[in-house]
């Protein structure tokens, strides 16, 4: 159960979140393209970082950790999903602050 560890917390991290999406109507899943240009150069730029430490000897993942899927040289899924829950959850958590304070992003239509 060890190769669960890192997926368990991801979940954990996002069922402390995602909730946030429908109780409060924070409609950050349903700006899908706003999603998307704020995860995606993050989410690329951390997987190359990571493809490359990887590659120079940097740093390793432990196998006995991860599920053991690799996504690009030698990164593995669970390390990738990171790069998308944990900047979702503080995505939902400031804009669930926001909705309950009432706070403008300065984005809104008129």
């Amino acid at each position: 159960m060890a190769h669960l560890g890192y997926v368990g917390v991801l979940a954990f991290i996002l069922v402390g979140s995602v909730w946030l999406e429908f109780v409060l109507r924070t409609r950050v899943l349903r700006r899908a393209l706003r999603l998307s240009l704020a995860l995606l150069p993050t989410l690329v730029l951390f997987v190359l970082w990571d493809a490359y430490a990887i590659a120079e000897g940097h740093w390793d993942f432990d196998l006995d950790q991860v599920i053991g899927w690799q996504v690009v040289s030698g990164v593995p899924i669970d390390e990738v999903l990171f790069f998308i829950i944990v900047p979702l959850a503080a995505i939902l958590t400031l804009e669930a602050v926001r909705a309950v304070r009432g706070w403008s992003a300065g984005d809104e239509q008129q």
